[in-house]
């Protein structure tokens, strides 16, 4: 059974929302090798519509071994609006999340890795289809944005790892309770 990971990248003051516009001073070498470890590990990526038009935008110019594998991994995209998908390797899925997801966990692979926190993330939690959840703490205030933590949500994790870099990033891994 594939596993499905959500890493996210988090200020102290819990925003998530456009981690480009401050997390830039962070993404040295040694993130850049943790990032495509991560990603390498992964056959597939999960995301939302705001997610997959934000990164189709940015990814295809990039260019590097992050970005390769970026944009040749498989990418199923939740949306009931979405209509159609230009970036390589894309799939768009309307149907139930719960029952979509349950199936690509059930296939024979790597992991599926999920970037950020946003409605699909806070769905797979819900449901208790996170397997793994990878909270990237930047030590740095941002002060405004959209925030990990949304009024009503609720979840019990247990901690399974930290890691420290070098820049004073600290990865809290997470296991959900119930997965």
């Amino acid at each position: 059974m594939r596993r499905v990971i959500e890493s996210t990248l988090v200020s102290l003051d819990g925003v998530t929302e456009a981690p480009g516009a401050w997390t830039g001073d962070y993404f040295d070498g040694e993130a850049a090798q943790l990032a495509t470890e991560q990603l390498t590990a992964s056959d597939a990526m999960l995301m939302g519509k705001r997610t997959y038009e934000m990164f189709a935008a940015m990814w295809p110019a990039m260019t590097g071994a992050y970005a390769d594998q970026m944009n040749s991994i498989r990418k199923y995209v939740f949306s009931s609006t979405l209509k159609q998908a230009e970036w390589d390797n894309t799939s768009i899925i309307g149907g139930d999340v719960v029952t979509e997801v349950s199936a690509l966990r059930r296939q024979d692979g790597q992991d599926l890795v999920i970037y950020g926190h946003g409605l699909l993330g806070q769905t797979l939690l819900a449901h208790h289809l996170l397997d793994e959840l990878r909270l990237w703490i930047h030590p740095l205030i941002v002060g405004t944005g959209g925030l990990f933590f949304r009024a009503g949500e609720k979840a019990t994790l247990g901690l399974t790892g930290t890691k420290t870099l070098q820049n004073g990033v600290v990865i809290l891994t997470y296991q959900p309770a119930g997965t």
